[in-house]
């Protein structure tokens, strides 16, 4: 019987085949590919030939393909496709990666290879990628214990094998706490203030679950909108402290030891290859280099936003005491309340927004706007393999109509599916010696789904997020690079949010709303007016916001930047932590940690900042936009160089050279209305 992770893909552009692919395939694929990738390794050691960079870094480049290629589907579908028995599969295989990974890290006689080329490289012809490729080689063993004794090494694979798991085992919990909680309305009453398409969606929830009324559920597409509007305050705060116990209950799920073995192990292993904090070793390959930096920036915007957010909350208060008499402002108000103040202070809210951005009006529109700035074209098609009925697949073309990526689009909350919005890739670029590869990439969200009578309509935060990930897209889809590590979003992680950030900006800018915001009815164009107050709304508690975003870069920074050897009370660490940036009371029973995959599960431990680094940069990206028109080829034709060199050049030189000068918070703080 033939394994089809184990095959070349027979199938359009070599795209994944998974309506072949078993979950009994998935095991016997991952051992023996990385007993292949081992055998490709021994053969660059045992080669008799002196190192050269062909035979050494550009041989390691090209080692274990199978093994990324099962990887990035297998862990792309625990994420986006996952069931009970893919998470037990997760749990037996991550050991095996990790061990691998150390394998080859901690590999003296391939190290020693590494660095005669390393030793070499002031005599070596090399292109600028190449030599910055051996640069990142060295540097990725060097960092990573190639250097350490025997012992140290074995520590260290220990922990690496631990930390996997955990990180695993967080994810999966909060998942299963998600899906788990259920608000079953059965009084049309509790439902006043809801819009139709929540109401309908809470309905065809229940219909769905076999449930009589109404079901609320903690997937955003149901949590937000009832926060937003839903009258009765008894019921949006049940609702917003279940989401505030997420894998923070006496239950199999609880994540507070997770939490404290992954930030003591981290700290171990900092220590062991010689750093102060794991936020030292992270921040070493950053484009702030250091914790005193990043807690500068953070606390510096502390300090310019929170006087506005502060006044910001008074004004919410007074007119929550003012309209309902409300005596003390809770956090499960705060939504609530916003949502009314902005109706009152610009005549505008979700509900009139709402019909002008139909999903695939949007999703139109972020290709149109593409088109514009870049001539690249997109164009559904219907022969591609896909892991769920509900993805859509797009062929991707340049401006001579050369292919340059697949592109798959997943939108809908389903239970195999974890929250949130993210953009990953099945397959990267590389074009070494002649063999082509483009990239696959995907954009994964929940959003709110269509009902019998209406399609999906998105809020304008919806809408802004299927922007934000169509950049992180765009940043995937049009490499021009040699080395798939170099290609795409394989870039610093304090740069990656840039071409995303910079992506929203279009969102507010009436030259592009007019290429996708039509009434979904009657396809009216969205009016001026509406634009204007879009606009005019923008930097609406935005003070708020900002200091609610610092708070969670702080909070990643405490776990990280300090030794913390015990942490015997994790909410009273938390609560500690926000104390400088808490703007509402304190509630008895209430864990952010317990569910922050971002630092947990996904990869921004030590870089949560970088989501406001990068805003510095996108609004001070998108501030040369508008000097020169917002579709001025020019400098669209600078940006797209910018997107299309992935990591080959160090990101602030690569931002300097599109920009002219360094970037400044100067138009950030502008945009956010913090001067």
């Amino acid at each position: 019987m033939t394994n089809p992770l184990l095959e070349k893909f027979e199938t359009p552009f070599e795209s994944a085949p998974f309506s072949k692919i078993k979950n009994e395939d998935y095991k016997p694929a991952f051992i023996q590919a990385i007993e292949e990738a081992k055998a490709e390794i021994d053969a660059i050691t045992a080669n008799p030939e002196a190192p050269t960079f062909a035979n050494t870094i550009e041989a390691m480049e090209l080692s274990g393909e199978k093994l990324g290629r099962i990887s990035s589907i297998f862990f792309n579908l625990n994420s986006a496709e996952t069931n009970d028995e893919i998470q037990e599969i997760a749990q037996e295989v991550s050991p095996l990666l990790s061990e691998f990974g150390n394998d080859v890290r901690l590999n003296q006689d391939l190290f020693e290879r590494i660095k005669i080329v390393y030793n070499q490289k002031e005599s070596l012809i090399l292109t600028d990628e190449q030599a910055y490729l051996l640069e990142k080689k060295y540097k990725g063993f060097s960092r990573n214990g190639a250097n350490l004794n025997e012992e140290d090494k074995n520590k260290l694979r220990e922990i690496d094998k631990q930390l996997s798991m955990l990180s695993l085992q967080f994810g999966q919990n909060v998942l299963a706490e998600t899906n788990a909680y259920e608000l079953i309305i059965t009084d049309e009453n509790d439902l006043k203030g809801l819009p139709q398409y929540a109401i309908d969606q809470a309905k065809a929830d229940a219909e769905q679950k076999n449930h009589e009324g109404w079901l609320i559920t903690l997937q955003a597409p149901s949590y937000i909108p009832f926060m937003q509007y839903a009258e009765n305050r008894e019921l949006r705060e049940k609702l917003f402290r279940a989401n505030g116990v997420k894998a923070y209950q006496n239950n199999e799920f609880n994540n507070e030891e997770n939490v404290k073995n992954i930030v003591k192990l981290r700290h171990e292993r900092a220590k062991i290859l010689g750093y102060k904090t794991h936020a030292d070793y992270v921040l070493e390959e950053r484009m702030a280099k250091t914790p005193t930096t990043v807690l500068d920036f953070l606390n510096d915007l502390l300090t310019k936003a929170k006087p506005f957010a502060e006044k910001e909350i008074e004004e919410l208060t007074a007119f929550a005491k003012e309209t309902d008499g409300i005596e003390t402002l809770q956090r499960w108000d705060h939504a609530y309340y916003a949502e009314k103040l902005k109706q009152k202070k610009f005549s505008l809210s979700d509900e009139e927004l709402k019909p002008y951005f139909q999903l695939e009006n949007v999703i139109q529109g972020a290709f149109d706007v593409a088109t514009k700035l870049y001539g690249i074209t997109f164009k559904e098609i219907h022969n591609i393999d896909k892991y769920n009925d509900e993805v859509t697949t797009y062929e991707v073309l340049d401006k001579n109509g050369a292919f340059l990526s697949l592109l798959y689009a997943d939108f809908f909350p389903r239970a195999g599916k974890r929250p949130g919005a993210w953009m990953t890739s099945y397959r990267e670029a590389s074009n070494v010696n002649g063999n082509t590869k483009r990239p696959h990439v995907s954009i994964v969200c929940n959003f709110t789904k269509p009902t019998k009578d209406t399609p999906s309509l998105l809020t304008f935060q919806e809408v802004t997020t299927l922007f934000h990930e169509f950049g992180h897209a765009l940043h995937g889809m049009l490499p021009n690079t040699t080395y798939e590590s170099l290609s795409g979003t394989n870039v610093y992680w304090d740069f990656v949010e840039l071409p995303s950030q910079f992506y929203e900006n279009f969102c507010y800018e009436p030259e592009a709303l007019k290429l996708f915001a039509k009434h979904y009815q009657t396809g009216e164009i969205i009016p001026q007016e509406l634009i204007e107050k879009v606009k005019a709304s923008s930097s609406f508690m935005e003070g708020y916001q900002t200091v609610r975003q610092l708070s969670f870069g702080l909070l990643d920074m405490a776990y990280h930047a300090n030794d913390l050897a015990e942490i015997n009370d994790l909410q009273q660490f938390e609560k500690e932590t926000f104390k400088q940036t808490e703007l509402y009371p304190e509630i008895d029973k209430n864990m952010m940690s317990t569910s922050f995959s971002h630092i947990f599960q996904g990869g921004y431990s030590s870089g949560y900042y970088s989501y406001k680094w990068a805003e510095v940069l996108d609004a001070d990206a998108f501030a040369f936009f508008q000097e020169t028109g917002i579709f001025n080829p020019e400098t669209a034709q600078k940006f797209y160089k910018l997107l299309s060199s992935g990591g080959t050049v160090e990101p602030m030189k690569l931002y300097e050279e599109f920009r002219g000068h360094k970037p400044t918070a100067d138009a950030l703080l502008k945009r956010a209305g913090l001067v």
